[in-house]
């Protein structure tokens, strides 16, 4: 077992690092005919990485399953945002086991936030030994190594900090159509509730001339869609001197000329109005802005480290909106933060009722282990807090739905994405204000942008036909 001393730093040098990272000469005999199946939990950003780790396994010759007991390895990638997370994770493992009972070679690998919370590891060692693999976020370039190189009990490599920022990073997609572009990795923000700066390390943004060449051969390869992804997107470039900042960056991935351009997910701190000025300058940046709220409460914001008040979000929300014509906004809030009054709530109830956003991530507060809001005393009892959260969700939902209704009628260019989960004669897309659409005929239009006329709204999607 090999468990790197959190106290040290990296154990190989970045050059031998980078060495392991960019060798791509591995044998695809190894594994040859073993499956894979691959479980992402959390943000953007695990998808993107599952992309990574799936190319990764594929180079020693695994090929991927969608069912698990079709697996000769398990890989789950772990969020550590909320507290469920943990849950959801122990859950699954309890499968995994009843699985290896039976396939002995079974391989079971945990990775993700999780791997670098240290209290998850200690469980992982004392409560499930049948787990055979753990790395964290920054040892992604660890896995073939690990796999080639296995040895008796639970091989552990997670990295307590950072490494270098590398280029040319081979993917499988998920999509021929659309594909996350990384742009920059970890958040230097440290707001109180949040894990991220801990388990993805500060931020170490990306050359811009190195992310300008991927989406142009994103483009070349026929994909229709870029999402610039970030933990704090558009604080882009503020840690390397000299480099584009991200409204030089979104306008520069605009004139690639690819169809359309998205980012995800920004800070309100970090929103400029030059940025503004390029989402309304370029009909290829859709007019989809994803504008984390968390509170609308000053003094609640000020507890969570947000560094904006009400009235300065309120601010940058109002101009948004005029400048982007017809622009959709969503956002996160979180209910029941430690100190929170039904004072503090209804100033959220306030900010959404003003907003009216056109949908919303709603959570409640909980701790996460090693952030300054784990010693604040959580004072809200849990009876509030879903009580408060059911009574946002019932507004919410009720501006969702008018902004659906109001699209019924209407025509609009939507990305076919694929076949709908819930009918599989129908596709599913999205519109430019990142609006689910349902479309009855869609199948031979997959991969295409297409006009779409609204025929039926409902709270979370859309149901239309393609307009001849």
């Amino acid at each position: 077992m090999r468990l790197p001393d959190h106290k040290e730093e990296r154990i190989r040098t970045n050059e031998e690092v980078e060495q392991i990272y960019l060798d791509q000469n591995y044998s695809n005999e190894v594994y040859s005919g073993k499956k894979y199946f691959i479980k992402t939990y959390g943000c953007q950003m695990n998808v993107h990485d599952s992309e990574e780790i799936s190319y990764r396994l594929e180079t020693l010759g695994f090929e991927k399953v969608e069912e698990l007991e079709d697996a000769d390895l398990v890989i789950l990638n772990t969020c550590a945002i909320r507290e469920n997370a943990h849950d959801k994770l122990y859950g699954f493992l309890g499968r995994c086991k009843h699985l290896k009972d039976t396939k002995k070679d079974l391989i079971i690998c945990i990775c993700g936030c999780m791997a670098q919370e240290e209290r998850v590891v200690n469980e992982i060692l004392t409560k499930y030994p049948y787990v055979d693999i753990v790395f964290g976020t920054h040892n992604i370039h660890e896995l073939q190594d690990m796999l080639l190189n296995r040895v008796k009990g639970t091989d552990i490599e997670v990295y307590s900090y950072e490494g270098k920022v590398y280029e040319n990073i081979n993917y499988k997609r998920d999509s021929k159509v659309k594909a996350w572009v990384n742009i920059q990795y970890g958040c230097d923000k440290f707001c109180t509730y949040c894990i991220v700066p801990y388990t993805r390390g500060k931020q170490r943004s990306r050359k811009s001339s190195e992310i300008l060449k991927e989406v142009e051969c994103l483009k070349e390869n026929g994909y229709k869609e870029v999402t610039l992804l970030g933990q704090n997107v558009n604080a882009y470039g503020k840690d390397i001197e000299g480099e584009l900042s991200f409204a030089e960056l979104l306008e520069s991935v605009a004139k690639t000329g690819i169809d359309r351009v998205r980012f995800v997910t920004s800070h309100p701190w970090d929103f400029t109005s030059e940025m503004v000025d390029i989402i309304a300058k370029y009909a290829n940046v859709m007019p989809y802005i994803h504008l984390p709220l968390q509170s609308g409460s000053s003094n609640i914001l000020k507890l969570m480290g947000r560094k904006y008040t009400k009235e300065e979000y309120l601010k940058l929300y109002k101009e948004i909106r005029e400048k982007v014509k017809g622009s959709s906004i969503t956002t996160d809030i979180i209910v029941g933060f430690p100190g929170e009054t039904e004072e503090d709530f209804n100033d959220t109830l306030d900010v959404v009722n003003e907003c009216k956003f056109d949908s919303a991530f709603t959570f409640i507060f909980s701790p996460r282990e090693g952030t300054p809001a784990e010693k604040m005393e959580d004072n809200v009892s849990l009876k509030e807090k879903e009580d408060r959260l059911h009574r946002l969700n019932d507004v919410i939902n009720k501006y969702s739905l008018i902004h659906n209704e109001e699209c019924v009628g209407k025509t609009f260019k939507v990305l076919l994405e694929g076949v709908s989960e819930k009918d599989d004669t129908k596709a599913f897309g999205y519109t430019d204000h990142m609006k689910l659409v349902n479309v009855k005929g869609g199948l031979d239009y997959i991969g295409e942008i297409v006009d779409v006329t609204i025929t039926d709204a409902k709270s979370f999607s859309l149901d239309g036909e393609i307009k001849k």
